[in-house]
């Protein structure tokens, strides 16, 4: 199942209602119609975090190409899109001039844009677009700081990067309480409250905890684990993932010569180069006993950094002895595979979910933020629409079973993986059988697992969570069924 019918049309519905309450209000009816083109336009996902969170240099790894940021002058406030294109260009925007666009620069360390003419604070986004598979489902969001949170954690930016965004990657170093307060922010409404399927945490620049050990990345793994089992946090995210921003960019983009100076430096003992890696200013300047020229060391500080390097070298010592070896390891080791996996898991295989999100939550604030005669029952019909969206609770469930929060056991946990969406969206791929089976042969599995389900959401002996999981599956079950005696009627 994918969205179910009743929710796409249920929320189009009330769009389309909502246009008609606010026919003689040009802004109310702009604002919905651009919600109701969101609809068939790629998913948004914003890359948000406080200042030095390494949001460009995330972006930058999921992208696998060094675009992000533009720089330009007083770039504060400044809302960068990336979205797929036939060829290089940027345009910016602001609120009191036409599109313009822009003279742009490719740079080792992004891209420069021309932005002559423009004064402070003036410029309000900038719309990149750059021919790459990466944007071809999705367009990123690169956002300003969030620093500056107010008493209940909202900040501009998180304000509208929950506005303009279906999704949200949350970079931080540590998840300290400032950030969870920011998140906090994101379950305001019927909306946030009902459905926190939109955020996954990410702990960014893991690289540089730990004293820049080798074994950062893999502290920085457990940690996340940990943090993910904290109810205040699960409660506000999908997932926290560890992840090296830096080190996953250097592995999606390392070069033959870069290999090569790494596995120069790999003939020195580990003892002999730690060493010359206490510090920038010690690896930089010291006599080193092979010839490496100054440069080729400042380009791999910049590219991989004091504990990339550390790390690289060990994988050349260990076995990675081809570019492509060490390019795959530093990139598994940095978490980005797991970040993609996650995006992808949560965010992209369930885009029609979250746009509908958004749209729902866009209407809610429009009916609070200019109410009038009949927005009441408009927000009752928001409510109903939540109320009966199973599409949110069983996206809430994939992410407690990914994460084994439940502890049912492996085979239980499988099962219900599969049948709440988790390995495809497929009837038959939900039901785990031939793709090409009778719809007699997709009742008759459907209906075993409802029952079994059922039996389990009513044990007594299961804890709370369990049996409301339980709950869960049922329902998935019961949407199957739906789905297949609409298929027989069809027939």
């Amino acid at each position: 199942m994918t969205v179910g019918l009743q929710l796409d049309e249920a929320v189009w519905g009330l769009l389309h209602q909502a246009l008609q309450l606010y026919r003689d209000n040009p802004r109310a009816t702009g604002h919905l119609r651009h919600q109701l083109a969101r609809l068939e336009q790629p998913l948004r996902i914003a890359i948000a975090g406080p200042w030095r969170s390494g949001k460009s240099t995330v972006l930058n790894a999921i992208m696998g190409e060094e675009v992000a940021p533009v720089d330009g002058p007083d770039g504060a406030g400044v809302f960068t899109w990336y979205e797929d294109g036939p060829q290089p260009r940027a345009t910016a925007y602001s609120i009191s001039h036409p599109p313009q666009e822009l003279t742009v620069v490719k740079s080792a360390t992004g891209m420069r844009a021309d932005l002559v003419g423009w004064r402070a604070g003036e410029l309000r986004d900038i719309v990149v677009q750059w021919p790459t598979r990466a944007l071809r489902q999705v367009t990123l969001i690169d956002t300003p700081a969030t620093n500056g949170a107010g008493e209940h954690g909202q900040t501009p930016v998180m304000d509208r990067a929950l506005r303009e965004a279906d999704a949200v990657l949350y970079l931080t170093r540590d998840g300290r309480d400032s950030d969870l307060t920011v998140l906090e922010s994101t379950r305001e409404g019927r909306v946030g409250q009902a459905a926190p399927v939109n955020v996954i945490l990410v702990l960014s620049r893991v690289d540089e905890t730990s004293g820049g050990r080798i074994d950062a990345l893999l502290t920085a793994r457990q940690l996340a684990r940990r943090q993910y089992r904290d109810p205040r946090v699960n409660a506000l995210c999908m997932n926290v993932v560890a992840c090296s921003g830096l080190i996953g960019l250097a592995g999606r983009v390392l070069s033959e010569s870069d290999f090569a100076a790494l596995a120069q430096l790999s003939r020195l003992s580990r003892e002999e180069l730690e060493a010359h890696l206490l510090s920038a200013d010690r690896f930089l300047r010291d006599e080193l006993p092979i010839p490496l020229d100054v440069q080729v060391r400042a380009a791999l500080l910049d590219r991989l950094g004091l504990s990339g390097v550390r790390l690289a070298t060990t994988l050349v010592r260990t076995g990675c002895d081809s570019r492509g070896k060490l390019a795959g390891e530093l990139i598994r080791r940095s978490g980005l595979t797991e970040l993609r996996e996650s995006m992808n898991r949560f965010f992209v295989d369930r885009r029609d979910t979250l746009k509908v999100r958004s749209a729902l939550a866009a209407v809610e604030a429009l009916l609070q933020a200019e109410p009038g005669p009949g927005t009441g029952e408009l927000l009752s019909a928001v409510e109903q629409i939540i109320a009966g969206a199973h599409e949110f609770p069983e996206l809430r469930l994939l992410a407690a079973l990914r994460n084994a929060r439940l502890e049912f056991d492996a085979g239980l946990t499988a099962e219900a993986l599969r049948l709440v969406g988790g390995d495809g969206a497929g009837l038959a791929t939900r039901l785990g059988v031939e793709h090409d089976a009778s719809v007699q042969r997709l009742w008759e599995v459907a209906s075993d697992a409802q029952w079994r389900w059922r039996e389990l959401a009513e044990d007594p002996l299961l804890r709370l969570a369990q049996r409301r999981a339980a709950q869960v599956v049922v329902r998935s079950c019961e949407g199957i069924l739906a789905e297949l005696a609409e298929a027989g009627r069809e027939m």
